[in-house]
Order: C-alpha cells, then sequence, then structure tokens
C-alpha cells in the first residue's frame, strides 16, 4: 500500500467536501453513462467519501480506496448494492476476469504508477470489459498554462496537473467513446474496450 499517499488522503478526508462539491456534478454524468451499461460487476477503484455511489443505480459495485477516513465517510451512507474494501488500485487482490467495469475517477493523475494501475485493471476485467476513466487532461490552448502554474503545488496534493490524454499507458484498451464533460474540453470520460 502507498503510506504516504494513504496518510495525505487520511488527513485530507476532511476537506474532500469541498473538491466533492466541485466534482460531484461529473460523477452524476459518469454515473449516468455506466446506468446506460447493462447490468453487471463494477469496480470503482479511488472511491473516495463515496457521496457519489447512490448514482450508481443497477450495478452489483465494489468500490476501493487507500484512505481509511474515506472509506469511513463513505460507509455512513454506503448503497445497499456497494460493498468497501480498503486496499491499493495498483496491487488488487481480486482474481482475474471478476468485473465487467472498472471506473477512475479522478484517479489516474494520482495514481503513483499508472501503468501498474491500468495493468491490475486488465487483468480483473473480463473479457471485452470496459475501463471508464473520468479525469481532467491538460488541453492544448490558453488553459494548459493553469495546469503549467498549478504544478509547483500539485506533488503536495499528490497529483499531476500536467496530465494530457496521450500519457495513459492504454496498449491493451481500445478507446471506444470519448464524452467531455465540461467546457473547454479540460474534463473527459473516456470509455475503453478491454483487448
Amino acid at each position: 500500500m502507498q503510506k504516504g499517499t494513504s496518510n495525505f488522503y487520511n488527513k485530507f478526508s476532511v476537506c474532500y467536501p469541498l473538491v466533492d462539491f466541485f466534482l460531484l456534478p461529473q460523477k452524476r454524468i459518469l454515473a449516468a453513462a455506466v446506468n446506460e451499461m447493462p447490468i453487471g460487476n463494477l469496480l470503482e477503484v479511488g472511491v473516495g467519501n463515496g457521496s457519489h455511489l447512490k448514482y450508481y443505480r443497477q450495478h452489483q459495485v465494489t468500490g476501493i480506496d487507500i484512505s481509511s477516513s474515506m472509506l469511513a465517510t463513505a460507509r455512513k451512507s454506503n448503497p445497499p448494492q456497494v460493498r468497501l474494501e480498503e486496499m491499493d488500485g495498483e496491487n488488487l487482490t481480486y482474481a482475474a476476469e471478476q468485473f465487467d467495469y472498472i471506473v477512475l475517477s479522478h484517479v489516474i493523475a494520482v495514481a503513483k504508477h499508472p501503468d501498474k494501475l491500468l495493468q491490475e485493471a486488465h487483468r480483473v476485467l473480463k473479457p471485452q470489459g470496459k475501463l471508464l476513466i473520468l479525469n481532467h487532461f491538460t488541453p492544448d490552448h490558453w488553459m494548459k498554462y493553469i495546469d503549467h502554474a498549478a504544478q509547483a503545488i500539485a506533488s503536495l496534493f499528490h497529483f499531476r496537473s500536467i496530465f494530457r490524454q496521450e500519457d495513459i499507458p492504454t496498449g491493451d484498451f481500445s478507446l471506444i467513446k470519448e464524452i467531455k464533460v465540461g467546457k473547454l474540453g479540460y474534463f473527459k470520460l473516456l470509455i475503453f474496450q478491454k483487448i
């Protein structure tokens, strides 16, 4: 388990409602896309405080996080179809080909080893399983300067402010859909299929 990151999010959990206020509209769009898919077994890596879990309507959901404090908050409003576990997404303890869907919502840019995270996602996804990535992506227009300016403090918050779509090591996945979330194409929902 990534001790430094886990400790940071345990402390940061008291401030997370402020972040959540900003991210929740995006997570509702993500949940709507997930709800359109056939019923299946879904794993969400980095579930945070779980405030968005109520928007999943039809799937059997497993949510994991490396922060025990985040999970403690999530358990207070845990919907009945959701199972929560403390676990590192880069070292999943699940058997191979167990999940129909994996969700990475604002996680790929905070993962210490995104390549390992995606290898684990590929391993536990069933054949033709779907990987959904919701994240910010540094654009080629003027907003890239904001990401560059934030780079100095981003590491203090355990994330990469400069993060491009092509930075995702998705060799074992095929991109099947791209949805812009919000204005200016800064946030996107990318849907991949396991190859």
